[in-house]
């Protein structure tokens, strides 16, 4: 499965390649998203000599395909994440630090490692989920202390019902903020940012230079290096000496080049002489979508009453200015007619800069709130699911949750079989016996003129009898562990799939708004069914696995621990011999004893 996978991911990858972006694809880069056109789709169609892209056979290969155009168009190399030592690792775009093990889903980390050439790994399976912003609600008590919490402060009051309290400083405030620079391009500006550089290294200032990306930070260190001007680099690739060079960023001569990382909630403390010559200087290559990062960057500097200095240094090639920067501030540099080279400062600036901020942060923050509305959906079938695990393996009266689920699947049963109101040649009952022969009760039998309470008693009594049949069969110390781990292991592969459904209807979900229903409320509905129809089939795979499984011991007598239970024949590497589940016949429909979850019929059964 893995190789068929893999060959997908380099398939897409050599496609991608061949579709041109604007004719055959669109990049929506607000969204990070890539769109094909029809003509792109057409032009895949007669590549891969397909009929039609979207038929079911191919869905896999045209979603890999969209995947592997985001890889190429949106997703860039040293800006969202790096290549080190033959691995994909994702930098964090507010922290600049590398996140070690986590991985893009959906397939973008394939194809951005076909894409890149290393080994392709195989897509993880989610086996649990929550959102931040419900994990934190775990907690009885929630509290904090940042400096930049001002600008999030309506979300703290929303999401949290937190209030934020601003704190004064001990020691006044004295650094000087200038406005903001803007230059045509990125080439202009990169080259102002050297010259201010190189302007404060005469004068022995030290300067901080922060950039949103290591590639920003390699190309301004290329040069500086071209000038002769000694500093150092401080990103994801070289974060090992952090300590040490935040250390002495604030000593005469020290220029330092850092992505967001630089010494975070650390003070930055200033040589000998270097208060007379101004404080440690702050230059910010590029203004980042959320304000409370360039604050932070800010607050490197004038901290404890010292002296120091800020200016941002923008163009309108920056991300920022293109895709929510205001027109106003474009038609106005293209009115003045500004020459090459030639900077506009001005508050007027720094205010739109701010206010197409403002735009980024309440476009992310509506995105995480409509995350957390639906993620609240998720989080009570959570609670659900991890309740009931936690009582089993607490062993809080497991025999009592079981019978609990014994009535619960005679109701289901009855309501399927034998409808309320429904007259006795309308009653299913060859498929009721079938079900309940599925769950090792082969010798039920409905009476005559039997009423649907009579029946769901006897289908609770059948199912009761079986089961005490089976703990005296298998000895009672054995018994407890096998329905413990039984229970688990069809409750944790049935959530696993559930998460993966559910992943699956919210992605599709927002479709229904084109039918003038709310998204959200269509959610809940499905997610309430879904969620149903899952709880009830593991009720019936639990029964059915307790009362077919056979546990087959040679020396024990008695099965000691859960881990010793397994599927199918003992391996033979193992010099001591494990006691192992085997099945007796197993049913077509019934679930495959290899542990994959499915039928037996659709899997070894084949």
């Amino acid at each position: 499965m893995v190789e068929e996978n893999t060959e997908v991911y380099y398939k897409a990858n050599q496609i991608a390649k061949k579709l041109q972006k604007g004719f055959d694809f669109t990049i929506d880069e607000k969204h990070k998203n890539a769109v094909l056109t029809e003509n792109g789709v057409k032009k895949i169609e007669k590549i891969l000599g397909l009929k039609y892209l979207y038929d079911m056979e191919n869905i896999d290969l045209a979603h890999s395909i969209v995947e592997s155009l985001k890889a190429h168009h949106v997703f860039k190399k040293d800006i969202d994440y790096i290549v080190k030592d033959g691995e994909i690792i994702i930098v964090d775009e507010f922290t600049g630090r590398l996140m070690i093990g986590r991985r893009y889903s959906d397939g973008l980390h394939q194809a951005i490692e076909a894409k890149e050439g290393v080994q392709i790994q195989s897509e993880s399976q989610t086996l649990a989920t929550i959102t931040f912003q419900n994990y934190f609600r775990l907690y009885k008590k929630l509290a904090g202390m940042t400096g930049t919490a001002m600008t999030e402060e309506s979300e703290f009051g929303k999401i949290y019902n937190l209030e934020v309290v601003e704190i004064p400083t001990h020691r006044k405030m004295i650094r000087i903020d200038y406005p903001d620079v803007i230059y045509k391009t990125k080439k202009e500006k990169f080259t102002a940012i050297a010259n201010e550089v190189e302007q404060l290294y005469k004068i022995a200032r030290p300067v901080l230079v922060g950039t949103i990306s290591i590639e920003n930070s390699e190309l301004l260190s290329t040069m500086l290096k071209r000038r002769g001007i000694q500093h150092h680099v401080l990103n994801a690739k070289q974060h090992e000496k952090e300590a040490e060079i935040v250390a002495k960023a604030g000593q005469k001569y020290a220029v330092t080049i850092a992505t967001n990382m630089a010494g975070r909630g650390t003070d930055i403390v200033l040589g000998e002489g270097v208060v007379d010559l101004g404080g440690l200087h702050i230059i910010g290559s590029e203004r980042h979508e959320s304000r409370r990062i360039d604050n932070q960057l800010r607050g490197r500097s004038g901290r404890q009453g010292d002296p120091g200095s800020s200016r941002f240094y923008v163009s309108l090639e920056d991300d920022l200015m293109r895709l929510f920067g205001s027109d106003r501030i474009k038609s106005i540099m293209e009115r003045l007619g500004m020459e090459e080279g030639t900077p506009i400062e001005h508050s007027l600036i720094s205010r739109a800069l701010e206010n197409a901020q403002r735009k980024v942060e309440q476009y992310h923050f509506s995105i995480r709130k409509q995350i957390l509305e639906y993620d609240d959906v998720m989080n009570k079938q959570r609670e659900a699911i991890y309740g009931l695990r936690k009582r089993i393996l607490l062993g809080e009266n497991i025999e009592g949750k079981l019978y609990e689920m014994m009535e619960q699947i005679a109701q289901e049963l009855v309501d399927s079989y034998i409808p309320e109101k429904s007259r006795y040649d309308e009653w299913n009952i060859d498929s009721l016996k079938n079900e309940m022969a599925e769950m090792s009760c082969p010798n039920f039998v409905v009476p005559e003129n039997a009423k649907r309470n009579e029946i769901k008693e006897l289908i609770i009594n059948s199912l009761k009898t079986a089961y005490q049949e089976r703990k005296t069969q298998i000895g009672e110390n054995a018994f407890d562990e096998l329905q413990r781990f039984v229970m688990l292991k069809v409750i944790d592969d049935a959530w696993i799939e559930q998460l993966h459904n559910m992943d699956a209807l919210r992605e599709g979900i927002g479709l229904r708004a084109w039918g003038e229903r709310d998204p959200l409320i269509e959610y809940k509905m499905e997610a309430f069914g879904m969620f149903n129809e899952m709880m009830s089939s593991v009720r019936k795979q639990i029964f059915t696995l307790l009362f077919k499984v056979q546990i087959i011991t040679e020396k024990e007598p008695a099965i000691k621990k859960a881990r010793n239970i397994t599927y199918g024949a003992p391996e033979k590497s193992e010099a001591k011999r494990q006691p192992v589940i085997t099945s007796q016949k197993i049913g077509r429909n019934d679930p495959c004893p290899c542990g994959s979850g499915k039928k037996y019929k659709k899997c070894c059964g084949k």
